[in-house]
C-alpha cells in the first residue's frame, strides 16, 4: 500500500483546506487503534479518522460512522479534555516524513490559551498519534513505546517529542533533480526502481516502478544498463515528482485488479501493469482512502471486539468435544457387556466344579451352537458365587453406564451444536449490539456469570429485513434467541422457513401474507439464508426449507434448535442481499 511521504503531503494539504479552523466538536474511539475527531468546518461538520492499526495506517475525513464502545477508552478522555472546543491552526509535515503534526489552538483548564500539537505517525507497525503540549513534551500516546519496545525512541508522557531516527535518504523538496538522480545512478548494481526506493526521502514502491517505467519502459532496468538518453527521461520524470510534491498537484488514484477489487493507491495516473490493473481516479485522498479501507477496516474491527467472545466460546467448544470423546469411547466399551452377563450365567452354571482360589476356568459355552470351550478369569480371593455375583454386578453397571452414557453423549451434542451455532453468530456479528445480543444468552443459558450489580437492559434488535423476487418480505435472525422468536411467534403457518441442512445459521422466514411463492423467490430466499450461515464461502450449499407449521422446538432443547418435517432441499450459491433503500 503505498501511503508513503507524498501521498500523505497530499492529505495534509486536503485537511488544511478543509479543516483549518475547524473547531473540535467531540473525540471518539471506536477501537484501539483508532480516533475520530468530529469537526465543524467551514463547509459543515466533518469527521477526521486517525488510524494506527499496522495494516490499515491513515489519516483522513471519514464518511462513515463508526460504533463506539459503550464506555470510553482512557487516551481518549484525555484528548477530549485537551482538544474539544480548540481549532485547527495549522497543518505541518517535515520534509516527505510520513508524518503530520496537526496544531490546535485551546484552552487550559485556567481557560488560558495554549497550543496544542496532535502528531500522526503514518509507519505501518510503529504507525502511532501523539499528544503534545506547547513545549514539546508528550501528554500522552495512543501507544507508549518504552524500553521493552525500543531502546532508541522512547514514546511516554513527560518525555520530548523526538523524530525517527534519520535513515539518511535523500529529500525530493531539498535537492535538485539533478543531484537526486545522479545519487541514483551511482547504485550500478541495482534495478532503477530499487536505486530509488533505497536513496529518496518519502516515495514507495510502487512510486519508484512508476517512475522508472515512464522514463526508460520498463519498472526492473538494472542503472547499469541505462543509456544517456534513458538518464535523461529519468531525470525529467523526477522533475516531474518533486513538481507534484511542491505543488500538491497529485491526484487520488486507486488500482483495483481484473476482478474489481483494490489492492494499492498512489497520487499519480499508474501505467506500469498495462492491462492487468484498472486505475481509478477518485474525488478526494480522502474518499479514496475511505473506499479503499472502509468494509476490510469494518471486518476487523469486529474481529477485535468479538475476539474474547469467540475465543470463550471456542474453549467450550474444545472441552465439550472432548468430553464426547471421552464418552463415545467408553460407551464402545459398554458394548461388551454381554459378555459379562454370559460368563456369569455359566459361572453360577458350574458353581460345583470350580475350587476356591482357582484364578481362572474353562467351561463349556452353552450359548454356542458348538458348545465351545470359553476361559474365564476368577478372582482367587472370593468364593465361585462371589465371582459369579461379581460378573452379574459388572453387566449390570455396564448396562446403566450405556443408558445414561447415550443420554449424555445426545445432550452433549445438542449443546455442541447449539455453541456452533453460537460461534457461526459471532463470526457474522456486524455490531456491537449484535456481540452484547450474544453474551446476553450465553448468561441466560449459564455459560457467561451474570455481572454483579444492576445491569442496564439493552434494547432488543429487530430481525434483519430484505425483500426478495416478485416483492416478497423475509426476516432473518440475529442470533439464537432471535431465531426462535422468529420463527415460533413472529412467523405465521403458512409463511416458509428457511435453513441450511446440517450448518449452522440463521433461521430464514419468507413472509408469504397469503399468497403463493414463486420458484424466484425461493430460491432468493435460499440463497440469503446460505450467505448467513457457516457456509456463506461455499457453493452448492443445501438449504431445507418447509412450512412454518412443520417447524417445532424439542422440549428443553438450547436457544435456535428446532426439528422439522416436509422439507424441500435446494442446492444454491450464497449471495449477500441489498438492503432496501
Amino acid at each position: 500500500m503505498a501511503l508513503d511521504g507524498i501521498f500523505l503531503g497530499h492529505i495534509g494539504k486536503e485537511i488544511e483546506d478543509i479543516g483549518m479552523g475547524a473547531k473540535v466538536n467531540q473525540v471518539h474511539q471506536p477501537s484501539r487503534d483508532e480516533l475520530i475527531l468530529s469537526m465543524h468546518t467551514h463547509t459543515g461538520n466533518k469527521k477526521l479518522l486517525i488510524c494506527a492499526r499496522a495494516d490499515s495506517p491513515r489519516v483522513s475525513f471519514t464518511t462513515h460512522s463508526a460504533e463506539n464502545p459503550q464506555v470510553a477508552p482512557m487516551f481518549c478522555m484525555l484528548m477530549r479534555k485537551h482538544l474539544c472546543s480548540a481549532r485547527l491552526c495549522a497543518v505541518r509535515q517535515v520534509e516527505e516524513e510520513r508524518i503530520l503534526f496537526l496544531e490546535f489552538d485551546g484552552a487550559n483548564t485556567l481557560g488560558d490559551r495554549t497550543k496544542i500539537t496532535l502528531v500522526i505517525e503514518i509507519m505501518g507497525k510503529h504507525s502511532n498519534c501523539i499528544l503534545l503540549d506547547e513545549e514539546g513534551i508528550i501528554v500522552d500516546a495512543l501507544k507508549r513505546i518504552d524500553m521493552t519496545l525500543s531502546s532508541k525512541r522512547l514514546v511516554l508522557p513527560a518525555l520530548k517529542y523526538e523524530l525517527p531516527p534519520s535513515q539518511g535518504k535523500m529529500s525530493l523538496s531539498r535537492f535538485s533533480a539533478e543531484e537526486i538522480a545522479n545519487r541514483i545512478f551511482e547504485n550500478t548494481d541495482s534495478t532503477l526502481d530499487k536505486a530509488m526506493l533505497s536513496t529518496v526521502m518519502g516515495v514507495s514502491p510502487v512510486v519508484c516502478r512508476e517512475v522508472a517505467f515512464k522514463a526508460v519502459g520498463s519498472s526492473d532496468k538494472r542503472v547499469c544498463d541505462l543509456s544517456t538518453q534513458d538518464k535523461l527521461l529519468y531525470m525529467c520524470e523526477v522533475s516531474k515528482l518533486i513538481e507534484a510534491l511542491k505543488s500538491h498537484s497529485g491526484r487520488p488514484y486507486m488500482l483495483k485488479d481484473t476482478t474489481g477489487k483494490p489492492f494499492d493507491l498512489s497520487f499519480m495516473n499508474v501505467e506500469q501493469y498495462g492491462e492487468q490493473a484498472k486505475c481509478k481516479e477518485c474525488e478526494s485522498f480522502s474518499q479514496l482512502l475511505d473506499e479503499y479501507y472502509y468494509q476490510r477496516d469494518s471486518i476487523e474491527r469486529m474481529r477485535m471486539r468479538s475476539r474474547d467472545l469467540s475465543r470463550f466460546v471456542q474453549n467450550n467448544i474444545a472441552r465439550l468435544s472432548r468430553k464426547l470423546n471421552a464418552q463415545m469411547a467408553e460407551l464402545e466399551k459398554s458394548k461388551d457387556r454381554e459378555q459379562l452377563r454370559i460368563n456369569a450365567d455359566l459361572l453360577q452354571a458350574n458353581l460345583y466344579r470350580i475350587e476356591k482360589g482357582t484364578e481362572k476356568i474353562q467351561v463349556e459355552n452353552f450359548y454356542d451352537e458348538n458348545m465351545s470351550l470359553i476361559e474365564i478369569k476368577l478372582d482367587p480371593a472370593k468364593s465361585p458365587a462371589q465371582n459369579a455375583q461379581r460378573y452379574y454386578k459388572e453387566y449390570a453397571k455396564a448396562k446403566t453406564a450405556d443408558k445414561m452414557l447415550r443420554i449424555q453423549i445426545e445432550k452433549g451434542q445438542q449443546e455442541l451444536e447449539y455453541l456452533e451455532t453460537v460461534a457461526d453468530e459471532i463470526d457474522r456479528a456486524e455490531s456491537e449490539k449484535d456481540l452484547s445480543q450474544i453474551r446476553l444468552e450465553l448468561m441466560s443459558e449459564g455459560y457467561i456469570k451474570q455481572a454483579k450489580g444492576k445491569q442496564k437492559p439493552l434494547a432488543g434488535m429487530p430481525p434483519m429485513e430484505f425483500f426478495v423476487s416478485d416483492g416478497f418480505k423475509i426476516l432473518v435472525g440475529r442470533n439464537n434467541r432471535q431465531n426462535d422468536m422468529l420463527t415460533l411467534k413472529t412467523a405465521r403457518k403458512t409463511d416458509l422457513w428457511f435453513h441450511t441442512k446440517d450448518i449452522p445459521g440463521s433461521h430464514t422466514i419468507l413472509l408469504t401474507e397469503g399468497r403463493e411463492a414463486t420458484e424466484d423467490a425461493i430460491m432468493d430466499t435460499a440463497r440469503i439464508a446460505a450467505w448467513y450461515s457457516k457456509a456463506r464461502e461455499s457453493s452448492q450449499v443445501p438449504v431445507d426449507y418447509t412450512l412454518v407449521r412443520f417447524v417445532s422446538k424439542p422440549q428443553g432443547s438450547p436457544p435456535g434448535r428446532v426439528i422439522y418435517t416436509d422439507q424441500h432441499t435446494v442446492y444454491v450459491t450464497p449471495k449477500e442481499p441489498k438492503t432496501e433503500e
